[in-house]
């Protein structure tokens, strides 16, 4: 619903720019856009806007956010996810982790975006379908399984695929928009949930959302958050 509006108040500001009269909508648009949560920019750039998105995005930097998705409540008694309390979110040296994210993370990952959401973010996420535009599908190795470590600690955090193949893991997670990872797949010596569904880990790194299919658990994690390297 949000990107519907930032798409209307793009489109509003657009028309004021380009127009030799006034436009009714362009007060209205400039304050729905004052407060939307991302960056929106009118569809009608300029050649030198086109020239400094194309540099940005060349470069890697991500400069918006998706609104992301809510998490499903954890139920009581349930033995998976692991729930951890608000004290593993607690503000730490860097945001709620112990340090920014490594400086050259997997598959091409956005250094930026990534430290905007594992260190300085409870919510928003990459934005959807954002992983297929990185080099992992290119790079990962299909025949067997992969570790995905925090981009700040280095800690594996999930192995997969497990118990299915990496076709059936692509696919789930092309459907939904964000990398998706089953129980089996995750390394809960290191991974916890709050009781609001939000997936993180024990160090404080924010990874996404649980949220349950009739298959069970599905922890929706942005690429960004699992693209570190072990520490030796």
């Amino acid at each position: 619903r949000g990107h519907r509006v930032g798409e209307i108040a793009a489109r509003s500001a657009a028309d004021a720019t380009t127009s030799d009269h006034p436009n009714p909508m362009s007060a209205f648009a400039a304050s729905i856009r004052a407060h939307l949560p991302f960056a929106v920019k009118p569809k009608r750039a300029s050649t030198t806007s086109r020239a400094a998105a194309a540099s940005s995005a060349s470069s890697g930097m991500e400069e918006s956010l998706s609104d992301g998705c809510k998490g499903a409540p954890v139920a009581d008694g349930v033995k998976l996810p692991i729930v951890c309390g608000e004290e593993v979110m607690s503000q730490k040296a860097h945001g709620t982790s112990p340090a920014p994210v490594q400086k050259n993370l997997k598959w091409g990952c956005s250094t930026q975006t990534a430290d905007k959401i594992c260190s300085f973010n409870r919510h928003y996420a990459e934005h959807a379908g954002y992983w297929t535009s990185t080099n992992f599908l290119a790079e990962v190795d299909r025949t067997t399984e992969t570790t995905y470590y925090d981009s700040v600690t280095g800690k594996p955090l999930f192995i997969a695929p497990r118990g299915r193949s990496f076709e059936a893991f692509e696919k789930e997670s092309r459907s939904h928009g964000w990398p998706s990872f089953r129980d089996e797949e995750v390394v809960w010596e290191n991974v916890r949930c709050l009781k609001d569904g939000e997936a993180v880990s024990v160090d404080g790194t924010h990874l996404g959302h649980n949220l349950p299919d009739r298959s069970g658990n599905r922890y929706c994690i942005n690429l960004v958050s699992v693209a570190g390297s072990p520490v030796e």
